[in-house]
């Protein structure tokens, strides 16, 4: 005779204590790549800032690029909007992030989608060396449009991990970066005066308004 067996599902307070988690690698060789995504004011620097501190506990030679373009708080760190930083290396060009020292362990790479569409072949290429590749970066844009070379690195990557604000409107969970600000330039650097997180159904809403 079969029995059936109804497992019971997981607490929702254990599921959601384990959805930001970094990847377990005790049994995985050196050499891979994650990226943290989402929109704007999601948490996507604090969570590499998070990585790379402790990455630096365990004892680990760190290093962390970001994109020359990006100054809003600091020429030569990366800042998390809680004011959390990191020293990092200014480039220009994602092809500068190669340089990294041979003895360098861990790479984190910040502001991603600033970087040109060759930053995928960098992180691939720094993976292929046995470094632990940490990328952050916006996934879409403000017209909700897949941004820079964002997408094609989380096609490559072992790890994802997608992070979301809260909607300002309805305090559901926020996916959307919407712009306040006028202009139609894709590269907007700014702050809460300029963009706001917005779930896809308030996100919408503010789009059609825009179009009237």
């Amino acid at each position: 005779m079969q029995f059936l067996i109804r497992k019971r599902p997981l607490p929702l307070t254990k599921f959601i204590g384990t959805l930001f988690l970094e990847p377990h690698f005790n049994d995985q060789r050196a050499g891979w790549i994650e990226v943290v995504c989402g929109c704007m004011f999601s948490g996507k620097t604090e969570e590499l800032i998070r990585r790379l501190k402790r990455a630096k506990i365990a004892s680990m030679n760190v290093e962390v690029f970001k994109p020359g373009v990006d100054t809003r708080y600091d020429d030569k760190a990366i800042v998390s909007h809680d004011t959390a930083s990191l020293k990092a290396v200014p480039v220009e060009h994602s092809s500068k992030i190669l340089s990294a020292k041979p003895e360098t362990e861990v790479v984190g790479i910040d502001e991603a989608q600033f970087f040109d569409e060759g930053l995928s072949d960098v992180c691939q290429e720094l993976a292929g060396r046995g470094k632990r590749v940490i990328v952050a970066g916006l996934d879409m844009d403000y017209r909700g449009i897949p941004f820079g070379p964002v997408p094609n690195i989380m096609a490559v990557a072992e790890y994802v991990t997608k992070v979301h604000a809260i909607c300002v409107h309805c305090g559901n969970l926020a996916t959307h970066s919407y712009r306040l600000a006028e202009g139609d330039s894709v590269v907007l650097l700014g702050e809460k005066e300029q963009y706001e997180p917005r779930c896809r159904s308030c996100y919408a809403k503010a789009e059609k308004l825009r179009l009237v």
